[in-house]
């Protein structure tokens, strides 16, 4: 970033007998021809990272394969590619669909976000009007006697006026520039964080959504293992009223079926959670959100994943994209700083009447007017100004170690995820086979304790197995979907600068 610096040399002419209206118009002139300069250094937008990769070894061409498996199938990486706007329809779910539009539409978090950015592009605007001259109009009337207006012994009297005033302060240095700029990166910064806001939600919707079907199968799937252990007790009990089992077997096969009961209110606690938290998210009280069921079955996964280049990644991310707008707002603040070091000179002038009868404001005689030219130069502030300045200088540095921050955050998110999905794939495979296999020893063990073969502390032993790994199953099928959810808001969402503007206006007109 480098410094365009400004000359106070040349600036300001020396008084002459040349009538004032000369003078001021010479000023004017000269202003005009800095008016581009502006000391304090030039935003640059920091270029993209040199790496080219996201993690330390090659990226496969696909995940593992588990097919036979709901939500097993190999998912490709597809390496230079873009997250695609509206991405939660990749799901395949129209439920899904519903929520993250309703979300979209609804939440008050979006509305804050989008307040936020219309006050931001006002105060812009408002920055604005200080790049050019102030004109105020002023009319009035003053009542007085003769000692009050210095003339003892005259009777009171009236005085009426009314005229124009107009001044500007010349921007030599570009300190209302900077300042315009300043109000304009905030302005960005709002934009970006309401795409991050849409980003977020989008994504807390998909997979909060995803929680509450993985919680109802669990549950699902926990019944039946206690109507399981229920047959086994009941079966343990008959068998121990005819005296071929203890009544040891049938206090082991009651607390087993206690055991995997006592499960089911925790799931069930945690679905309801998941509920109330989504009917927030949709902008609902608990009380009046009405969510139909969704089934983990009924959630597809999505096959081929994009994965953006690095290079394009700090453009794609709205957190990078807000770091950035704070680090352009950090360096007009230093421009501001160094701005008021320098002289400022505001031209004024008015014209107008007074008059001791309205009826003669403007009338011959009582035009009144004038013209001024101020200096003003700081002097000694006892060090403020110069403080102010080191301080931008200091909030510079903070902004741009916060934005390498926020860019090396992403690249961990990205990295996270990949590495996430690719062991996804491999750990479900791993689960399903052993759910398989938990099914099939449970099996073989009740034929063997039907015929004497095994005793009961094995048929438990397989059947806790048998619970744990189709439980495992489960929660292994909701992580790719979840992690697939996280890969697409880890890219960025699809949110694209316009793409969520005009999504904004259209939310906008259908509220």
């Amino acid at each position: 970033m480098a410094n365009q610096a400004c000359t106070a040399s040349g600036i300001f002419p020396a008084f002459s007998t040349r009538p004032l209206r000369r003078s001021l118009i010479a000023t004017a002139l000269i202003a005009a021809l800095l008016s581009g300069c502006a000391v304090g250094p030039q935003f640059r937008a920091p270029a993209a990272p040199e790496t080219g990769a996201y993690l330390p070894d090659a990226l496969p061409a696909a995940t593992a394969d588990a097919s036979g498996t709901p939500t097993g199938d190999a998912q490709r990486f597809l390496e230079g590619t873009s997250a695609p706007q509206r991405w939660w329809t990749r799901f395949g779910n129209e439920e899904l669909e519903r929520r993250v539009e309703q979300a979209l539409a609804h939440s008050p978090t979006v509305a804050s976000a989008q307040a936020a950015l219309r006050q931001a592009q006002e105060n812009v605007a408002a920055a604005r009007g200080s790049l050019f001259p102030a004109v105020d109009a002023s009319a009035g009337a003053a009542r007085s006697n003769g000692l009050a207006a210095g003339t003892p012994g005259v009777s009171p009297f009236t005085v009426y006026n009314a005229g124009v005033g107009v001044s500007y302060t010349l921007d030599l240095f570009g300190g209302v520039r900077r300042g315009v700029e300043a109000q304009s990166a905030l302005a960005d910064l709002q934009r970006y964080q309401l795409e991050g806001t849409y980003l977020s939600l989008a994504a807390n919707v998909a997979t909060t959504s995803i929680l509450e079907a993985s919680l109802r199968e669990q549950i699902r799937a926990t019944e039946e293992i206690v109507d399981l252990y229920r047959q086994q007790y009941e079966l343990t009990r008959a068998q121990s009223d005819i005296g071929a089992k203890s009544q040891a077997d049938v206090l082991v096969a009651q607390s087993q079926m206690a055991t995997a009961s006592a499960q089911l209110p925790e799931l069930r606690k945690a679905l309801a959670r998941t509920q109330t938290q989504l009917a927030v998210y949709l902008g609902r009280f608990p009380s009046e959100s009405q969510l139909a069921a969704l089934e983990l079955d009924a959630i597809t996964l999505p096959t081929d994943l994009p994965v953006s280049l690095p290079s394009t990644l700090v453009r794609e991310r709205p957190d990078i994209r807000a770091a950035e707008a704070q680090l352009h707002q950090a360096t007009a603040q230093v421009g501001i700083a160094t701005a008021n070091l320098f002289p400022t000179i505001t031209l004024s002038g008015s014209y107008g009447s007074q008059a001791t009868s309205g009826g003669d404001l403007f009338g011959s005689g009582s035009e009144a007017w004038s013209l001024g030219l101020n200096l003003l130069q700081p002097i000694f502030r006892g060090g403020t100004l110069r403080a102010q300045k080191r301080a931008a200088e200091a909030g510079l540095d903070r902004a741009a170690a916060d934005y390498r921050t926020t860019v090396l955050t992403a690249f961990q998110n990205v990295a996270d995820v990949l590495r996430a999905l690719e062991l996804d794939a491999a750990g479900l495979r791993a689960q399903a086979e052993a759910e398989q296999a938990t099914r099939s020893s449970l099996d073989l063990v009740r034929v063997q304790y039907d015929d004497g073969a095994a005793n009961y502390l094995q048929v438990i032993d397989a059947t806790r197995l048998y619970q744990q790994a189709r439980i495992a199953v489960i929660q292994a099928r909701a992580a790719r979907l979840t992690n697939t959810a996280a890969l697409y808001a880890a890219l960025g969402g699809g949110w694209r600068g316009t793409d969520a503007s005009a999504f904004a206006d259209a939310q906008t007109i259908s509220n």
